[in-house]
Parts: C-alpha cells; structure tokens; sequence
C-alpha cells in the first residue's frame, strides 16, 4: 500500500488489532484480573458464573460504544485543529 488512506480503505489498516498499552501497570493488573476472574468462576459455578460473563460482555459492548464515539470525537478534533493551523485564519 502507498498511503495510509489506501490502507485504510482495503482493510489493511486495523490499528485496534495492535493496541498493546503502554502503561507500566497494565501488565500486572492485566494478571490479576485473569487470577481474579478463575477464583469468581471457582465460587460462583458454572452456571452463574455464565450469567455473570453475559453481564459483563453487555457492559464491555457498552463500554465499546462509548470508546468508539470518543476515538471519533478526538479524531474530528484533530483533523479540525490541523485545518484551523493551517488556514490562514488568525
């Protein structure tokens, strides 16, 4: 691909894919919440432990929305800050 736009446009790009945080704490709380979640399979059972994973699929769904709207957001916001900088409007 020559541009990223190109990329973008044949499925090339997915930089959602790729996201790995950064933050120094992200791999230690990522541990534990996969230590946490077997002892709350342990306690609950199966079967309410399934209805609890229902629960938080919604919640991550939701919670995917609000992430998408935001990246939105933030990125009209730069594609306007880039166009008000380089107009020539004081």
């Amino acid at each position: 691909m020559k541009t990223i736009l190109e990329a973008l446009y044949h499925g090339k790009l997915q930089p959602n894919m790729t996201i790995v945080p950064s933050h120094p704490e992200y791999r230690s709380a990522y541990k534990q919440v996969t230590a946490e979640t077997l002892q709350w399979r342990e306690r609950l059972g199966e079967e309410v432990f399934r209805e609890l994973e229902e629960y938080l699929d919604l919640y991550d769904s939701v919670n995917s929305m609000h992430v998408e709207a935001a990246f939105h957001q933030g990125f009209k916001l730069g594609a306007n800050l880039l166009i008000e900088t380089m107009s020539n409007r004081p």
